[in-house]
Order: structure tokens, then C-alpha cells, then sequence
């Protein structure tokens, strides 16, 4: 079919439309929307509860990148070294050190085994946000001693139906606790601040400062058990991982993405896999409804086809001129797909879904929505041409007496 053959199609299929049913068109492009919304709203949910983990754990766990002993090794040997070396490898913003024991806490009469990190508050306010997000007190200050912080699951809620484990019953700043270290030391610490940062990981951490730890031990403290880094706006973390294994650091390096795809690489591609489930259903709806509508459309003009064949009319145009029709109509249901899939966004950006991990609002590309007009159309295609061929191709004769 030549290029006059598709025009003309376009102009019967546009006149059509025009004149047919105004509540046909309209529910019918309605129900495109929905389709089209459903393939992306459900996924972009999801992709925003992963944006949101991904989040937290750069912002209050690790930073960009965590750099962990050798291999075999328990700890980081001259940590301050080491951390010395890392803020002058470009790229770097800040590296702070971590250095973590096992520990029991009690209080009135509760019991709860925990690690303690011991951090060095400065450089954490420059590594994490751990700081921006104490509930109750205050954060901890550079070389204080007698003082500890924890998170919301440690403390517990004031209603325990919302803690996720055991925790120490319920506790705010100025209460004491009793903390049993490993190596036998038991010392009475002041909760100094409660932290609530809605991710589970962080809100179960229990903080000290550095001279807290040294004194519990008897020593000054020259290994550690990790550090974390922050990187420079803009700059790619793989890319300083690699400036600091040219810098001659021998410690396992690791970015942010590294880790979350040992740990969680299977739960995202059930993610995957879930979105596209969800597309595919989307698809099959979309196939069907088309399918109907346009099989009710070319079998109540069965005549007219006859007549159209009769006069002379390629098989093709008539075919195109149910095709186009589809295609009018997905097009018409996409736009108002994106319009409300917009306006969801922007309200939902506004006041976002609240999970216990945090608040989540959806994420929508221009790749999602790219992707997903090329699959509704191509699901119109053969939504439209399957039915308008099928009838298109019975004789002049049965099409007229229809």
C-alpha cells in the first residue's frame, strides 16, 4: 500500500471515530488511560521504595562507600592512617571511622544484646546524617565521655505496638542505661539522644564517641572495624574507587551499589520481575478490551466494508482505516494517562506514601514512559489489524448480506 492508500486510510478512520459514538470514544480511551497507568504506576512504586532504601543507607549507614579490613583480617590496622590517606585521594568529601564491639544493655529489668560503634562526631556529621535526625536530646560532642545515643528500635516507642523487636522497654534522653561490654567492663552511660531516621538498619544503632570506647578498653585505639565515605557532589563512586585502590589501599572497597547488590541483588530482580508481570497483565487487558471494541466496530460495518470492496477499495486501506482508528484512540488514552500518572506524581510528591522504612513517592522516567507508549501501541496494532483483516477478507457478497 502506497502513501496516498495510508492517508486515505487516516481520513476514513478520523472520520469515523468523528462520527460514531461520542460514550463508545470515551470510555474507551478512559480504559487506555487506566491500562496505561497501571503499567507504570505500580512499577514507579516500587522503584521508588528502592530509591528510598538506596537513600537511607548512602545517608545514614555507609555514605557512598565503605572500605573494609583484608580479607582474613578483623580489623583495620592504623585506622587514623588510613583515614588520612583516604581525604586526599580527589574525589573523597570525608572518611570516617568506625570502630564496633559487641555489647549487652539493660534497663529496669530489660535485657538487649547490640554492637556499639564508636564514632568520632565530627567527621560522622560530614560522612552521614545521622546527626539531622535525633528525636529526642541531642547528638553526641567530639571527645565526650559518659554519654550514649541509640535508635528508635533500641529505646522503643512509648506505644509498644510499633516497635519491630525486642527493644529496652521505652527510654528518652536522661534516662541511664547499664552497658556490659564484651571484655567485661560495665559502665552506667547517660542516653544522650534517641535517633528516628525510618530506616530499621539505623534506627537499631547505638553510638559512643571514640575517647568513650578507649576508655573501655584501657588503650588507645588504633584499629577499626570499617570506613565510610562520603564523595564529592557529582563525582561517581566507582570512579573514586578506583582512585583509592591507585592510591595503594590494600582494604576491600566497596561503593554503596556493590554492597546492595550482594545483599539485595535477589529481591531486586523479583522486583524486576514483579514490574514486569505487572505490564504484561496491563498488556493483555489493553489487547482485549481493543480487540472487542474494534471486532464490534467492523462487524456492525460489515456492510459498508462490502461496499467499500464493491466500489474498488484496496483490502489495505480498510484494514489501516480500523488500525488507525486504535491507533487514535490509544494516542488520545495515553496523553490523559500522562496527564493524571502527572498529577498522582506531583500530589504523591507532595504527601508521600508512609512505610515503616520511610516515606516513598513514586519514581517515573522518561524511559518508563517511552517504553510503555511503544508497547501499548504495538498491543494496539494487533489489537486493531487481527479483527479488520479477519472481516476485510470475506467476499463482497457475505460482507453485504451481514
Amino acid at each position: 500500500m502506497n502513501t496516498n492508500g495510508y492517508k486515505t486510510s487516516f481520513f476514513l478512520a478520523s472520520r469515523s471515530i468523528m462520527r460514531g459514538s461520542r460514550g463508545s470514544l470515551y470510555l474507551t480511551v478512559l480504559i487506555i488511560a487506566m491500562v496505561f497507568i497501571n503499567m507504570i504506576f505500580m512499577p514507579s512504586i516500587i522503584m521508588g521504595f528502592i530509591k528510598t532504601y538506596e537513600d537511607q543507607f548512602i545517608a545514614y549507614d555507609i555514605g557512598n562507600i565503605l572500605v573494609s579490613p583484608k580479607t582474613d583480617d578483623q580489623y583495620i590496622e592504623d585506622i587514623d592512617g588510613l583515614i588520612e590517606r583516604l581525604n586526599s585521594v580527589p574525589g573523597v568529601f570525608r572518611a570516617a571511622g568506625h570502630y564496633s564491639t559487641g555489647a549487652t544493655l539493660r534497663y529496669k529489668g530489660n535485657t538487649l544484646g547490640t554492637t556499639i560503634n564508636a564514632i568520632k562526631p565530627n567527621d560522622e556529621r560530614l560522612v552521614t546524617n545521622i546527626h539531622k535526625r535525633i528525636k529526642d536530646g541531642d547528638y553526641l560532642g567530639e571527645g565526650e565521655t559518659g554519654q550514649i545515643i541509640m535508635g528508635i528500635q533500641v529505646s522503643g516507642h512509648r506505644d509498644k505496638a510499633e516497635d519491630m523487636g525486642p527493644t529496652l522497654g521505652y527510654v528518652s534522653s536522661g534516662d541511664s542505661v547499664t552497658v556490659d561490654f564484651t571484655n567485661g567492663v560495665s559502665r552506667e552511660l547517660r542516653i544522650k539522644g534517641i535517633i528516628e531516621t525510618g530506616s530499621y538498619t539505623t534506627d537499631q544503632g547505638v553510638y559512643i564517641t571514640w575517647d568513650e570506647m578507649e576508655s573501655v578498653l584501657g588503650h588507645p585505639i588504633t584499629e577499626g572495624s570499617y570506613v565510610i565515605i562520603k564523595t564529592d557532589p557529582g563525582v561517581h563512586e566507582d570512579t573514586v574507587k578506583t582512585q583509592i585502590y591507585r592510591f595503594g589501599i590494600a582494604e576491600k572497597v566497596q561503593t554503596w551499589e556493590d554492597i546492595l547488590k550482594e545483599a539485595m541483588g535477589r529481591a531486586i530482580a523479583d522486583f524486576a520481575m514483579l514490574n514486569s508481570i505487572t505490564i504484561i497483565v496491563s498488556l493483555i487487558i489493553a489487547v482485549v478490551i481493543l480487540f472487542i471494541v474494534i471486532m464490534i466496530k467492523t462487524l456492525s460495518s460489515r456492510r459498508q466494508i462490502g461496499v467499500l470492496k464493491a466500489i474498488g477499495l484496496d483490502k489495505g486501506i480498510i484494514v489501516f482505516n480500523y488500525v488507525f482508528q486504535v491507533l487514535i484512540m490509544t494516542t488520545l488514552g495515553i496523553i490523559l494517562g500522562i496527564i493524571v500518572l502527572e498529577a498522582m506524581v506531583a500530589i504523591l510528591t507532595a504527601y508521600p506514601f508512609q512505610f515503616s522504612d520511610g516515606s516513598v513517592t513514586p519514581v517515573v522516567t522518561t524511559a518508563d514512559l517511552v517504553n510503555n507508549t511503544v508497547l501499548l501501541y504495538g498491543a494496539g496494532f494487533f489489537a486493531g489489524y487481527i479483527p479488520a483483516w479477519r472481516v476485510a477478507s470475506e467476499d463482497i457478497m457475505t460482507a453485504m448480506r451481514a
